[in-house]
């Protein structure tokens, strides 16, 4: 029998997905399982984005341009000049969900064995974007105790070799919640200034910023506008994770043009996605409104209640809808194992994401876990429970 590639023995599993097994094998017991493992909003689609995709009235779904329908991307010139960012809809690719965009800005901008730099902990898949690249990245340590703040600028210094070629950021954060300053930003500047590197930023989160913060994003950074390249996404701002539509950025017209070669190879976005997100953009501001009181209610039932049980801390994220905990215990891939696989709580249990898995740094993470806030307060404040009685009893606490 053949074997598999090298490059597929390297691939690493999803930390928020590889426990689906335990969790399906607990539900089969009649064990209801929380699931905090994964963003995945329980907030409705928006009604005008969902009645474009019903009201199509298309005989052939032909393939779209291979940089996304003309008038989505005229839609998107006018949402990104609403949040301070100008552009032009041939600054814009309308990718396969924000993923793609990853993959083609790795492909575009980066050979085989450079490295890019990535504050970590980092959303888990940009390893296996990485690895699909052959890109290696060089992690540079954010810490808990400051609530994962951008590195210093020294620090990323250090680790800056001639394979380096760029540094990428996700604002606000995934997996910690942080949001970064615009002073923070502006040092980062510098940096890619001084060094030419790529600065590549998911900001696919822009909305959901907390506690009277606002959103800067690297597209208003004017010293390095050849050097941006902005990953977006419609999934979670609109509550539409499954219609796989995102954006790939830049104002520089080489990077553009390399990437456009990548677009055409897989053909076209999908129509209906982008049916779906160009009326999207229409969402009235009443809509955001509810979805950020609803997070920061939930955002405040978990931290809140996390930091009352006995040795535990999670800071306070400004953005996003996840939150990095630190528990007293031996091993988090083990304990959320046997949170599912071993305990219940009243019949019921709950689904975190080992912090490991969002780390590139072998031991990082060990006791932390990722904590996705998208359910209801009551299941949030059930889950909750679980967790502060799992604690107790867990072979493994420290």
């Amino acid at each position: 029998m053949p074997s598999i590639s090298k490059k597929g023995q390297a691939m690493p599993a999803s930390p928020i997905r590889k426990l689906v097994p335990y969790a399906d094998a607990a539900k089969q017991r009649g064990v209801h399982v929380y699931h905090l493992n994964i963003g995945q909003p329980d907030i409705e689609t928006p009604e005008g984005a969902r009645a474009a995709v019903r009201n199509a009235d298309i005989r052939v779904i032909e393939y779209t341009h291979s940089a996304g329908l003309l008038s989505y991307r005229k839609k998107l010139v006018e949402y990104y000049k609403s949040v301070g960012i100008e552009l032009t809809p041939d600054e814009i690719i309308v990718t396969n969900g924000g993923s793609e965009g990853i993959l083609f800005a790795f492909n575009s901008c980066l050979d085989s064995d450079n490295e890019v730099i990535i504050p970590e902990p980092f959303y888990a898949n940009y390893n296996g974007f990485s690895n699909m690249s052959n890109v290696k990245v060089k992690p540079v340590f954010s810490t808990i105790d400051n609530g994962f703040a951008l590195p210093p600028i020294e620090e990323f210094e250090k680790i800056i070799t001639p394979k380096t070629k760029a540094i990428m950021i996700c604002n606000p954060n995934n997996p910690t919640g942080y949001l970064y300053s615009k002073e923070e930003l502006l040092k980062l500047s510098k940096i890619i200034e001084k060094y030419d590197l790529f600065l590549f930023a998911d900001e696919v989160y822009r909305e959901f910023c907390y506690d009277g913060e606002h959103h800067f994003s690297v597209m208003q950074l004017k010293d390095i506008e050849q050097n941006v390249i902005l990953l977006d996404s419609v999934s979670k701002r609109y509550s539409a994770c499954g219609v796989r539509i995102g954006t790939f950025i830049t104002k520089n017209k080489e990077v553009y043009n390399t990437a456009m070669k990548f677009a055409q190879a897989r053909l076209s976005p999908p129509t209906y996605g982008q049916i779906l997100g160009e009326a999207a953009i229409d969402t009235p501001k009443a809509y955001f409104d509810t979805v950020i009181e609803n997070y920061v209610a939930r955002r405040n039932c978990v931290v809140e209640a996390i930091n009352r049980m006995p040795g535990c801390f999670c800071p306070n994220p400004k953005g996003a809808f996840y939150a990095v905990a630190r528990l007293p215990i031996d091993n988090s891939d083990k304990f959320c194992q046997w949170l599912l696989e071993s305990f219940q709580y009243q019949n019921k249990t709950v689904m975190l994401a080992p912090a490991t898995g969002f780390y590139s740094t072998p031991n990082k993470g060990i006791d932390e876990v990722r904590i996705s806030y998208c359910l209801k307060v009551a299941d949030l404040q059930e889950a909750m429970n679980c967790l502060a009685e799992a604690l107790k009893v867990y072979p493994g606490r420290k």
